[in-house]
């Protein structure tokens, strides 16, 4: 009778799923239909000529703008940026480029590459690309004509800052790999460390090499991984990463989508490197994705500690599909699990196209299903990974986020590096009183205004009580609170000269020392990495992890 009864069951579930397959096929064939007509009908009859592709790829790109953000069409021409994220690899100048008041400029060469070899120095701003005006174009434009065959040649004309005539560049293109781990090293304290700034092709394979290095020159107290701003980037090299720290035959991940060939368990293949060196792990609101499936698992195994703020809360897995005329779709198929059977995701797309409120935005950290590590420490279930260790962020003042909108750090760099030939090493570069006068000086030659919340908070004052009749008798005083706010704003530039002066010092040193520099640099004063010293050296470490 169990059996009979399982077998109906069964049947009932595979009618049931035809059926709703059957209606679905319906659906979409009676959709294409509509869609085609449509497009047939505008194209015979509307006033003006239209373009039947963009038009075809707008459409697309709405019917998905309702699904999640990582579900996107992929036409022909960008297949190439496909590539990058995956591989890390495109053929180029190596430079990454930024678009700011109507100009495309260099924001930053990468050191050993054409671009740096050229040259090119931040601030360059591109007028010709091989004899193609591109003046005012998007960056988006002018990385496209930068791309290209690695070994053809290039010609920029650029305008450099304070250059009357513009400066003319040949390169030659060269494949551009982009470093997985910018800057590592082993601290006096004997504790190692490493960023890792993406997860594309190889990255495990280079860390597991810079850790055993480390550990056959030094007597390692310790080490610490990086991912604070890691967007994430291959499974697999996360999965490898852990298996340096985990045994052999260990549940690191696991995918369950909506069709069986898409839910998949994703196990530690190899021998471990190192299964007792503590091991600490830095992340922040922007850890997302394989970020969040190094630190969650490592964290659900109990073999380190994670440091520092909330991760992004990216549990979604994307696969590349091909579609007809060499256009690709990236598909959200499955959701990840971590090892303690907790998924990541910290926004439900689902409850959300049905109106539901699934936005945590609160980031409450108690939220959702208690899970438990191997330990049994107590972890929380959709909002990326809890640290351990919590340290809130420093937010900036209100001056300095102004400062920054408008470029002015950058462009003061630019104006200190045509003036300097050369700087202090990143670790011992400050800024002195005689340049932090000149940048005040500068951002008063450009113009620099800015609102505050608190001006922001009396025009509305006053606008409400014109609306009540009371502005007439109070207005004298809301204009002395506002020439009070004005008279404690001309301070701010030296009342939060800290935080300006690192703005200023990490845009100096990128001038001279590149990404790496800009690391050591701001190593010099961080808290999160100060706090991973103390677990790993204070034996709070395996207090923790108890």
């Amino acid at each position: 009778m169990k059996k009979t009864a399982v077998l109906v069951i069964l049947t009932f579930i595979a009618v049931a799923v035809g059926g709703q397959t059957r209606q679905n096929n319906f659906e979409i064939s009676k959709s294409l239909d509509v869609y085609n007509n449509v497009l047939r009908v505008l194209n015979m009859y509307y006033v003006d000529e239209i373009n039947p592709s963009e038009l075809n790829e707008e459409a697309i790109n709405a019917m998905l703008h309702g699904l999640d953000p990582y579900t996107v069409f992929i036409p022909e021409e960008d297949i190439e940026d496909i590539r990058l994220m995956t591989t890390g690899e495109y053929g180029g100048i190596g430079a990454t480029i930024q678009y700011f008041e109507g100009k495309t400029q260099i924001a930053e060469p990468y050191e050993g590459f054409p671009a740096q070899k050229a040259g090119l120095i931040p601030g360059d701003v591109f007028l010709e690309v091989n004899g193609i005006d591109v003046s005012g174009k998007k960056s988006n434009e002018i990385s496209d004509l930068l791309k290209g065959t690695p070994g053809t040649t290039i010609t920029l004309k650029m305008q450099r800052y304070g250059v009357k005539s513009p400066v003319v560049k040949e390169l030659k293109r060269e494949k551009i790999k982009i470093g997985n781990i910018p800057y590592s090293t082993v601290f006096d304290n004997g504790i190692g460390y490493a960023t890792l700034s993406q997860f594309t092709k190889d990255c495990a394979k280079e860390l597991k090499d810079i850790f055993l290095e480390m550990k056959k020159d030094n007597d390692l107290k310790g080490f610490i991984i990086d991912l604070r701003g890691n967007g994430g980037g291959l499974l697999n090299e996360a999965v490898d990463i852990v298996n340096m720290f985990v045994p052999k035959g260990r549940l690191v991940v696991y995918q369950k989508g909506k069709r069986p060939d898409q839910n998949y368990n994703h196990f530690t293949q190899n021998e471990p490197v190192d299964l007792d060196i503590p091991l600490v792990i830095l992340v922040d609101g922007s850890s997302a994705s394989a970020s969040e499936i190094l630190s969650g698992s490592v964290q659900d195994f109990d073999r380190g500690v994670i440091i520092g703020q909330r991760t992004f809360g990216k549990g979604l897995v994307q696969n590349i599909m091909p579609l007809s005329y060499n256009t690709q779709m990236k598909v959200t198929v499955a959701h990840y699990y971590l090892p303690s059977k907790r998924c990541i995701q910290e926004i439900d797309y689902a409850k959300r196209r049905k109106g539901a409120d699934s936005d945590t935005t609160a980031k409450n950290d108690t939220l959702g299903p208690q899970f438990h590590t191997a330990n049994g420490r107590v972890v929380y279930e959709g909002h990326g990974i809890t640290p351990d260790i919590k340290i809130e962020p420093k937010m900036p003042s209100t001056i300095t986020t102004h400062l920054f909108a408008k470029n002015l750090f950058f462009k003061y760099a630019n104006k200190f590096y045509s003036e300097h030939k050369s700087i202090a090493s990143p670790e011992t570069f400050s800024i002195s009183d005689e340049t932090y006068d000149d940048f005040m000086r500068f951002v008063k030659d450009e113009g620099f205004t800015f609102t505050s919340e608190s001006e922001k908070g009396i025009d509305e004052l006053k606008e409400i009580m014109g609306l009540e009749g009371y502005l007439a008798e109070v207005e004298p005083v809301v204009n002395e609170l506002k020439t009070r706010i004005e008279a404690e704003k001309e301070k701010d530039l030296l009342d939060n000269r800290a935080e300006i002066e690192d703005m200023i010092r990490d845009e100096i040193v990128g001038r001279y020392y590149y990404q790496k520099g800009r690391i050591i640099n701001a190593l010099q004063d961080d808290k999160e990495l100060e706090r991973a010293f103390r677990v790993i050296l204070d034996e709070e470490y395996k207090e923790i992890l108890k």
